[in-house]
C-alpha cells in the first residue's frame, strides 16, 4: 500500500448555469448538460458540432505556413518523376505518418521509397546516415515526418548535396527554423493555422489533403487513410478535440468497419473482438507498432501497415507480436531494477525528481520505464542508459509540470534534447550524468508547485447511482472518442458498499458489485484494476466514496454498464477542503 502515493481528488469548477439550462432537454439530462458545459460547449449549436463530427469541419490545409510551397515542390517532383523519400521517426506517430504519405503518393508515382532511422545506430529524427542513403538511392526530395524541426545541420547537409526537404513536424521549433523548401509545423510562431495540436501523422495528412485539394480529388478519397491518423493521435497523446476529434471519429470508423490487413492482424494477435476505441489503440495497437522499432527495426511496422495481402500481414504481425512480448519482459525487468536503485539510495529516495542510469538497460524501453516510475513515485523522471558511448535518456512528467523546460534549464550539460511538456528525449556525455542529476533536481525543486507533487484525480461531477440512467449512458457513448482534452468523465459517488461478492481477479484487480445501502436493488458491476490493496477495505462493509468512469461491456450481443473504479476512499463526510487552485479537493488517508 505504501508504494502507491495517496491521491487527491479535485472537483472541477461548477459549469455555467446558463449553458447547462440551454443544453438540458428530454434527451440530454441535467447531468449530461453539465458535462458538456464543462467542456466549453455552451449552446445547442456547439453541441451539434461536437456530436456530429463532419469532414467539412476540417480546416483548409493551405492556412498552414509554407503549405503552398510544399505542394508546389511535391507537384514538381511528381511531374518530373523525381525519386521521393518519405522519412519518418521509428515510433507510432512516425511510422503511421510514413505509411500514410507513402500510400497516398504511390497513387501517382512508383519512384518512391521510405526510410525509418535505426533507433540504436542513428537515434531520433533525421540522420546524416539517412541522407547519405537518400543520395546513394538517387533521391532528390525528402518528405520528413514527425521530425526535422530542429535539424538545422542535417537539412543544410542535404541541400548542399542537391536534396530538397519538406519538414512535417508538430514539435516545438527552436529559435531558428531549418532552411528546408517548406516547414509545416502549426507550432511555428508565424503559422496562422487555427489548430495547433495535430500529431506528426496529422501534419502528413494535411499535406496529402492539400495535394488532393490542388488536384480536385474529393476529400472522401482520403477517408481510408484516417485509420492511421487515429492511431497516431491516440498513441502520441495529443488532444482529442477540435480537428483531432473529427480525424479520430472517422479514423475509428475506418478501423472498425474496414481495418487494413496489418491492423486486422494485430487485432487478431491481441484477441480483440470488439469495436476499437482510442484506449484500445493506446494499449493494444500502439505498443505492437512501437515494439518493432524498440526490438528490431521501425521499418517492419511500416511494412505491416502498408501490406495489402492478409497472409503477408499475418506473418509480419507474428514477428511484431513476438517483439512486443520481448519488450514487455524487458520493461518489467528494468522497472524492478530502477525501483531497487531508488530504494537503495537515500538521496534518490528523498529527491523531488528521479534520474536513474544503468549502462546495460535497453534503450528501446527506457521511455516506458520512466512512465512506470512516475506511476510509482510520482515525480518528474529521467531514465538513462548508454548508447554509442553517450548517455541517452527519456523523460516523463507529472500533471502540470513542464519537463521539457526543466531539461532546457540544464541544456549546457546536454548534447541534444527535444520533446513536449510531458515527454522528452535527451543525450549527454557519460561524465555529465552526475552533474545533470544534481542540476535537474535543483530545477525541479525550484519550479514545481506543491500541489503538483501529489497525484490527482480530476472529478467531473458528484452524482448518485440514480443519475446513471439510460439517457446519461447514451450521451456518454456519443461523447466519444475520448482522450486528452475530452477525457471520459470521472464521477464521484459517496456511501456505496459492496454487495458481498468482491473478489480478486487477474493481476491484482478487484471485481465487485456496488450499491447504496438504502437501494440494494440498484447495483452496478464494477472493476478496480491493479487496486488489490483496497480489498480489505471493500470487504469490510464500511461506506466508501468511489471515483469511477462509466463503460459499456458487450457480451453475446448484450450490453451492460460497468463502473471502472479509479480510486476508493473510506467514509463519506468531511472530505471537502479547499485546494490552492481555489477549486474543491477531496482528501483523505487510505
Amino acid at each position: 500500500m505504501s508504494h502507491f502515493p495517496t491521491k487527491r481528488w479535485r472537483l472541477k469548477p461548477k459549469p455555467d448555469p446558463e449553458a447547462v439550462a440551454a443544453l438540458t432537454h428530454d434527451r440530454c439530462p441535467d447531468t449530461a448538460a453539465k458535462l458538456l458545459a464543462q467542456r466549453g460547449i455552451a449552446d445547442p449549436a456547439s453541441a451539434s458540432v461536437f456530436f456530429r463530427p463532419a469532414l467539412a469541419q476540417l480546416h483548409d490545409p493551405f492556412l498552414m505556413a509554407d503549405m503552398a510551397k510544399a505542394v508546389e515542390r511535391v507537384e514538381r517532383a511528381l511531374g518530373e518523376n523525381e525519386r521521393i523519400m518519405v522519412y519518418g521517426d521509428y515510433d507510432v506517430d512516425g511510422t503511421t505518418a510514413v505509411a500514410l504519405v507513402f500510400s497516398f503518393l504511390s497513387r501517382f508515382t512508383g519512384n518512391l521509397t521510405f526510410y525509418i532511422p535505426d533507433r540504436y545506430a542513428e537515434g531520433y529524427g533525421i540522420s546524416f546516415q539517412g541522407i547519405d542513403h537518400a543520395l546513394k538511392d538517387g533521391v532528390s526530395l525528402i518528405i520528413a515526418l514527425d521530425c526535422g524541426i530542429k535539424s538545422i545541420d542535417k537539412v543544410a547537409y542535404a541541400a548542399e548535396r542537391g536534396v530538397d526537404m519538406i519538414i512535417c513536424d508538430h514539435h516545438r521549433p527552436g529559435d531558428v527554423l531549418p532552411a528546408a523548401v517548406a516547414v509545416l509545423d502549426p507550432k511555428r510562431d508565424d503559422c496562422p493555422y487555427p489548430f495547433k495540436d495535430l500529431s506528426g501523422c496529422g501534419i502528413g495528412f494535411k499535406l496529402m489533403q492539400a495535394l488532393a485539394q490542388h488536384n480536385n480529388i474529393p476529400l472522401t478519397d482520403l477517408l481510408p487513410l484516417l485509420d492511421l491518423v487515429a492511431v497516431s493521435t491516440a498513441c502520441d497523446i495529443v488532444p482529442v478535440n477540435g480537428e483531432n476529434r473529427v480525424l479520430s471519429h472517422f479514423g475509428l470508423k475506418q478501423l472498425n468497419d474496414e481495418p487494413r490487413p496489418g491492423i486486422r492482424s494485430m487485432m487478431h494477435m491481441a484477441n480483440v473482438k470488439k469495436q476499437l476505441s482510442i484506449t484500445d489503440l493506446v494499449f493494444t495497437i500502439g505498443p505492437r507498432i512501437n515494439a518493432a522499432g524498440r526490438i528490431e527495426h521501425g521499418r517492419q511496422a511500416v511494412e505491416l501497415l502498408l501490406s495489402h495481402d492478409q497472409k503477408q500481414a499475418d506473418q509480419i504481425a507474428l514477428r511484431v507480436d513476438g517483439n512486443n512480448v520481448q519488450r514487455q519482459a524487458l520493461d518489467k525487468e528494468m522497472t524492478l531494477d530502477a525501483l531497487d536503485l531508488i530504494a537503495g539510495d537515500e538521496a534518490l529516495r528523498d529527491a523531488w525528481s528521479t534520474v536513474v542510469f544503468n549502462d546495460t538497460w535497453h534503450k528501446g524501453v527506457i521511455g516506458i520505464v520512466a512512465s512506470r516510475l512516475v506511476e510509482r513515485h510520482y515525480r518528474p523522471t529521467v531514465v538513462l542508459t548508454e548508447s554509442n558511448g553517450k548517455a541517452v535518456g527519456s523523460a516523463r512528467s507529472v500533471k502540470g509540470f513542464d519537463v521539457y523546460e526543466a531539461i532546457n534549464a540544464c541544456s549546457d550539460l546536454l548534447e541534444q534534447f527535444g520533446g513536449h511538456m510531458y515527454a522528452a528525449g535527451l543525450t549527454m556525455a557519460l561524465d555529465q550524468v552526475g552533474p545533470f542529476r544534481e542540476r535537474f533536481e535543483q530545477v525541479v525543486r525550484g519550479t514545481i508547485a506543491p500541489h503538483m507533487r501529489i497525484p490527482e484525480e480530476e472529478v467531473d461531477l458528484e452524482i448518485t447511482l440514480k443519475d446513471l440512467d439510460q439517457p446519461l449512458v447514451r450521451i456518454l457513448h456519443h461523447m466519444a472518442p475520448y482522450g486528452p482534452a475530452n477525457m471520459r468523465p470521472v464521477f464521484l459517488t459517496r456511501g456505496l458498499v459492496d454487495t458481498g461478492n468482491a473478489r480478486l481477479v487477474g493481476d491484482d484487480h478487484i471485481k465487485m458489485c456496488l450499491c447504496h445501502p438504502d437501494e440494494p436493488k440498484r447495483w452496478f458491476d464494477a472493476i478496480a484494476f491493479k487496486q488489490g490493496r483496497y480489498m480489505e477495505l471493500v470487504k469490510s462493509g464500511r461506506p466508501l466514496s468511489v471515483l469511477y468512469t462509466v463503460e459499456e461491456n458487450e457480451w453475446n450481443g448484450r450490453r451492460t454498464v460497468q463502473l471502472n473504479i479509479k480510486d476508493i476512499k473510506p467514509g463519506v463526510d468531511d472530505l471537502l477542503v479547499q485546494d490552492p487552485m481555489a477549486t474543491t479537493v477531496l482528501q483523505a488517508n487510505h
